[in-house]
């Protein structure tokens, strides 16, 4: 037991120490009597209590005064501030600290709270009561008597009972004196005048070691009782307070007889223990005194003096004669621990003896420890309110426990007497927290009843315990909850308005108003259903249609009363079944189909749609043909017609007959419709184009031309008719520099960039039109010249360059063509002519160093440059000096262009004419195409022109070359060899255009015309002076 009660101290130590940061103490020093409102402190200050911002708080801050359930508290707390005023209850010093005289030990203690829980620490509050002087001094009795034998030596001392005054330190007594009485009383006999009392007697003050003052009376004369036997006299005492109390007494001093000695006790200081259970009666102690005298001056007479407590008086008694010391009534230690009688031994002598016994009450364990329960929550007819959030550590109650016993009777331990979400956590001695120690669920425990039990450490244990009652309040943290969070539901369609659905429900755990549900429907839910707020019914206001809405998908809320209310959601599935209410619907009223002559028999003619916007077997539909069977079938679950026959659109150009749709419905519904199917012709004619006229035409664009003007434009017709001829435009070649574009539906070109020098020169484009014909698009081609100058000042020329880039094979640019056999011969004829020219330049060359230049070489310049003559535009010489790099390539890798120039001078010998003769080594061959009906269509081809199938695009302009004098001297002809570059114009020829043939009727189509000979091997082109 000793172990266990040990290792509990220990426990409750460090308990202690580790709460010490949230309990503190605070003294504050106070006057007792003071007013009302008068502030005392500030204990946010006084405590130097900071907040947190980064700790939010629950409630503001608040100073809690914590007392106990019918105490009045001397002192208020301002909740707000913290500020101590003292209140209408005024603060008594000697009334709460009676039997006290030590100045420092009258304290008042309180407890505060500083609220909420996030800062929450218990404030014990000791106010040290300051004395004032608001009690007089008084004597124990109005009258004092003091007997004194006449033969008392000068200078004896008598001792005279003190007064008593509550107040302490200097309010407390600080003089006696001995008054001049304002009366004489008379005697018979022996007496003399009362005046002459404070010439015989003196009074003294001695101080114990307690601090009291008593007072003594000093005989200074040779006392007579013959003579006087009585004096009368005033005695005062006074504090020493400002300003100072005092009251007064008679003392009266009776002169006796001479009694020689006067009784002795043999110990004048005893101390004894008792305990404090000791049974009435029991003896204290046996006093002893003797005297020394005889017969009746030897009989001694034991009493108390007048000077004990009147406590003392009530529990001991004394033997007058024997003194022996009892008990008169049961002790009690815990209301006085210690008792000093003061026995007074007298013979019948004027001057008893004195002796001082002290009686100590040892402590037994009589006292059951006391639960003193201070509210922190203040109790609704004894009942704590405590919310179910309160958080953890919620601060309940002050607990202090106390037992009146000593040593370990007095030590207390407290807990609980069963497992409750509480706990009690101490704070300072004696005194515990009780707070919450988990979460509260009102829903799980709606009441505790809480047994507080305090246990001393005597042998035997004494207990105390009480019932601290709390009630759990019930707050609004559960949400309802349905009893189904899906819910899917199955009605048939055209319904009766305001059909009951179903009952949705839901249930609350919490109780009263937050447990109370109404039931609300979703944003979503249609208008056409309604909920009851309070049943929870759900009903259909209008008739459903499942063939406009089949399924229904909406959310439906359960919201309680509460504050804040809660509420769940729960999805509602409505699925609307069908009915056969709809007949088969075809897509269209009358169907018209249009199919080709020769479709072959019981090819597709076309689909019929119908559908029926009911479901299942009631949208189950069957097709039929009510009237033409013996010509079309149809698919009845596809719907898919298919002849019967074949076509004959000379004979009849159209079908019609009637279709009929059945659903599968027990009341079967139908429909029918009209369908037409039109014979319609094939395509079967190409494009034909009317302008150009002619392969062999061109345009001239203008170098000032802006983007996106018309230069020209390509026209054709088409036999067919709808689609069939419908055209459309595009350019499939010789537009490599996208410096054209075409429109697709007019047909008119117009220049895409800016023309800049590189471009200038002859441009074929290569334009195909075609058909939307179906089932095969028919196309032409035609060839589009476009010469690219600011004026066409050689027509000739231009026409020339024309002819020969119809010489260039299809699917090859101009320059890319292999060497005819004709122009190999060409080619040795240049490349010996070049010789001989390489070496007459070089004769002339050495001739003219000999001769030391004297051959002035500016006038065969100008010369030279009177002679040449422009015939198409001038080439940059960057590309000259390139061409000149490229001389000892292959001849037969190029494809020369001899030409031959004949030169005259006119009558003016300044100027000279030159006329220019080209001969071109390459054959071409032109035959009609096609022949047009010129007198059903008008049109603007001649019947011979060429098969523009066979022709091929051009990717780049005609580069432009000079003419220049073989020889200073004038000659009559110059020959000049001229290379074309790749991007030059190019020329696409055939072997033989007499051999296109057409498998067409059409006088316009001239498409599938083909080349014999097939296309040239395409080889660079160079160009090269001699």
């Amino acid at each position: 037991m000793d172990l266990l009660f040990g290792t509990y101290l220990l426990a409750v130590l460090l308990a202690c120490i580790v709460f010490q940061s949230d309990a503190q103490e605070k003294n504050y020093t106070v006057r007792e009597e003071l007013p009302e409102n008068v502030l005392i402190g500030n204990l946010l200050k006084d405590l130097n209590l900071t907040l947190d911002p980064d700790v939010p708080l629950s409630s503001p801050l608040q100073f809690k005064l914590v007392y106990k359930t019918g105490d009045v508290p001397l002192v208020r707390v301002e909740e707000n501030t913290g500020e101590i005023f003292t209140t209408a209850n005024r603060i008594d010093r000697e009334k709460l600290c009676s039997g006290i005289f030590s100045e420092n030990r009258c304290f008042y203690e309180v407890e505060v709270a500083v609220l909420p829980d996030e800062v929450f620490r218990l404030v014990k509050i000791r106010f040290l009561i300051e004395d004032i002087n608001d009690n007089a001094p008084l004597f124990p009795s109005t009258v004092i008597n003091i007997s004194i034998p006449e033969n008392t030596a000068i200078n004896s001392r008598y001792s005279v009972p003190s007064a008593i005054d509550p107040d302490i330190g200097v309010n407390g007594i600080q003089h006696y004196e001995l008054l001049k009485p304002k009366t004489t009383p008379k005697r018979t006999f022996g007496s003399i005048a009362n005046d002459q009392g404070q010439n015989v007697f003196g009074l003294d003050i001695i101080e114990t070691p307690e601090g009291d003052k008593w007072p003594q009376l000093i005989v200074q004369q040779i006392l007579d009782r013959e003579q006087k036997d009585t004096y009368v006299m005033k005695i005062k005492v006074e504090d020493g307070g400002t300003p100072p109390r005092s009251s007064t007494a008679i003392l009266q001093v009776t002169v006796t007889d001479v009694n020689d000695n006067r009784p002795v006790f043999k110990e004048s200081d005893v101390e004894v223990s008792i305990p404090e259970n000791a049974p009435v009666g029991t003896s204290v102690s046996q006093l002893h005194a003797t005297d020394a005298d005889l017969g009746s001056n030897a009989q001694i007479h034991f009493y108390f003096s007048n000077q004990i407590s009147s406590l003392a008086k009530r529990l001991f008694a004394i033997d007058n004669t024997t003194g022996l010391i009892t008990i008169r009534e049961p002790l009690d230690r815990e209301e006085s621990p210690v008792h000093k009688l003061t026995v007074l031994a007298s013979d019948g002598s004027s001057t008893p003896s004195r002796a001082t016994v002290t009686v100590n009450i040892t402590d037994i364990n009589d006292n059951v420890p006391s639960i003193d329960t201070r509210y922190i929550i203040n109790p609704v007819n004894g009942t704590v309110l405590l919310s179910e959030k309160a958080p953890l550590n919620t601060k309940i109650a002050l607990i202090t426990v106390m037992d009146k016993d000593a040593d370990l009777n007095g030590k207390v331990t407290c807990f609980t007497d069963h497992d409750v979400p509480f706990r009690l956590k101490p704070v300072f001695d004696n005194q515990f927290l009780l707070e919450t120690a988990t979460f509260l669920d009102y829903e799980a425990t709606r009441e505790y009843a809480i047994k507080i039990v305090a246990s001393d450490s005597g042998k035997p244990p004494l207990n105390q315990s009480a019932m601290l009652l709390i009630k759990i309040k019930d707050e609004n943290d559960n949400a309802p909850v349905f009893t189904q969070p899906i819910i899917g539901l199955s009605i048939p369609e055209n319904n009766a308005p305001g059909t009951q659905l179903t009952k949705i429900s839901a249930t609350d755990a919490d109780s009263g108003r937050n447990a109370e549900i109404s039931y609300i429907l979703g944003s979503d839910a249609p208008p056409i259903f309604n909920l009851d707020r309070r049943t929870g019914i759900l009903t259909a206001v209008r008739k459903l249609d499942r063939e406009k809405q089949d399924r229904y998908s909406f959310t439906v809320l359960a919201k309680d009363n509460g504050l804040p209310p809660l509420q769940t959601n729960a999805t509602v599935t409505v699925s609307v079944l069908d009915q056969n209410d709809n007949s088969p619907a075809f897509t269209h009223n009358e169907y018209n189909f249009y199919v080709p002559e020769n479709l072959p028999m019981y090819g597709t003619v076309g689909l019929i749609t119908v559908t029926d916007a009911d479901s299942g077997e009631n949208a189950a539909v069957t097709l039929s043909i009510l009237n033409g069977r013996d010509n079309f079938i149809i698919d009845p679950l596809t719907g898919v017609i298919r002849p019967n026959i074949t076509f004959d659109r000379e004979q009849q150009g159209s079908y019609t007959f009637q279709v009929k749709a059945v659903d599968g419905g027990r009341v079967q519904r139908s429909s029918t419709a009209k369908v037409t199917i039109n014979v319609v012709d094939v395509n079967d004619n190409r494009p034909v184009f009317v302008i150009p006229s002619s392969n062999y035409s061109y345009d001239l664009v203008p170098t000032s031309a802006s983007p996106g003007s018309v230069v020209t434009k390509v026209f054709a017709v088409d036999n067919d008719t709808g689609m069939n001829a419908e055209l459309r435009y595009s350019i499939i070649g010789g537009n490599s520099r996208g410096l054209f574009t075409v429109d697709q539906l007019t047909g008119n070109i117009t220049l895409k960039e800016k023309v800049i020098t590189s471009d200038h020169g002859l441009h074929r484009l290569v334009i195909k039109v075609n058909d939307l014909g179906q089932p095969e698009s028919l196309y032409t081609i035609a060839l589009v010249h476009l010469f690219v100058n600011e004026t066409v000042t050689n027509s000739s020329y231009v026409q020339e360059l024309v002819r020969r880039n119809m010489e260039t094979p299809v699917g090859q640019n101009v320059g890319d063509g292999e060497i005819t056999p004709q122009t190999n011969d060409y080619v040795k004829i240049i490349i010996a002519i070049i010789a001989g020219t390489m070496t007459v330049i070089l004769v002339i060359f050495v001739t003219a160093l000999v001769r030391c230049r004297q051959t002035p070489r500016h006038k065969v310049v100008q010369k030279n440059k009177q002679s040449g003559e422009w015939v198409s535009p001038n080439q940059e010489n960057r590309q000259i000096k390139k061409k000149k790099k490229k001389k000892k390539r292959s001849p037969k890798s190029l494809l020369l262009n001899f030409v031959t120039i004949e030169e005259s001078k006119p009558d003016d010998p300044s100027h000279e004419h030159i006329n220019g003769t080209l001969d071109i080594p390459v054959e071409l061959e032109e035959q009609t195409m096609g022949k047009y009906n010129w007198a059903t269509t008008p049109t603007t081809f001649k019947p011979d022109s060429p098969d523009l199938a066979k022709h091929y695009k051009s990717a780049s302009p005609q580069p432009t070359f000079q003419i220049k004098p073989e020889t200073p001297v004038p000659p009559k002809k110059h020959h000049v060899i001229q290379e074309l570059p790749l991007d030059n114009t190019f020329v696409v020829g055939c072997d033989s255009l007499s051999k296109c043939s057409s498998s067409s009727s059409d006088p316009y189509s001239v498409s599938e015309c083909s080349c014999q000979g097939g296309f040239k091997t395409p080889g660079p082109i160079h160009t090269r002076q001699l």
